[in-house]
C-alpha cells in the first residue's frame, strides 16, 4: 500500500521538478496547488496559509522536503517541517537540483534546510536524513529517487518514532 506523504518545496522554481517526483507512483502525495489556488491561499495571510498547511498534513505519515536551490531558509518550508515534526510525522529531504525543469535546465544545489532547525537543542540535520542522488543526469537522478523513495519514507517514519 502506498504511503500518503506531504511534499514541501519552493513552488515557483521547483514545481516542475517536484511534479516528476509526485508522478513516481510509489507514494500518494498531497494534491498540488495550482498557481491560482496558491495565490488564493497566500492572499489570505498567515492564518490561511497555516490552515492550508495543516489540512495538507492531515492524514499523511511523512513530509518529504524536495530541496531545490532556494528551499532552505524559506519561512513556510520551515513551518511545514516544524509542523510535520510536531505532528510526529516522518520527515526527510531529497535534493532535486539535478532534475530538469520544463526548460530542460538543472539548477545549483541548495543548502540543507534542516541545518537551520532544532529539536530541543539538537540541530535537526543530525537527526533527519537528507538524500542527494549520486548522479549527474536528470534521468538517473529520477531513477535513483524512484528506486529508493519508499525505503526513505519508511526510514523517516522509523527515525521519527525514536525521537
Amino acid at each position: 500500500m502506498a504511503r500518503k506523504v506531504f511534499f514541501s518545496f519552493h513552488y515557483k522554481p521547483d514545481v516542475w521538478r517536484v511534479s516528476q517526483v509526485r508522478n513516481i507512483g510509489a507514494i500518494e502525495g498531497n494534491k498540488p496547488a495550482s498557481d491560482n489556488d496558491w495565490e488564493e491561499v497566500t492572499s489570505g495571510g498567515d492564518t490561511k496559509i497555516k490552515n492550508w498547511i495543516e489540512d495538507q498534513l492531515s492524514g499523511r505519515s511523512c513530509a518529504v522536503v524536495l530541496i531545490g536551490e532556494n528551499t532552505a531558509g524559506r519561512k513556510w518550508i520551515k513551518h511545514e517541517i516544524e509542523r510535520a515534526w510536531d505532528l510526529k510525522k516522518g520527515v526527510f529531504g531529497v535534493f532535486i537540483h539535478r532534475l530538469k525543469n520544463n526548460a530542460e535546465e538543472t539548477s545549483s544545489k541548495g543548502r540543507n534546510p534542516f541545518e537551520d532547525l532544532y529539536v530541543g537543542s539538537t540541530r535537526m540535520d543530525s537527526i533527519v536524513k537528507v538524500y542527494d542522488p549520486p548522479y549527474i543526469t536528470s534521468t538517473n537522478v529520477y531513477g535513483h529517487i524512484k528506486d529508493n523513495i519508499e525505503d526513505w519514507i519508511e526510514k523517516a517514519i522509523e527515525i521519527r518514532s525514536k525521537h
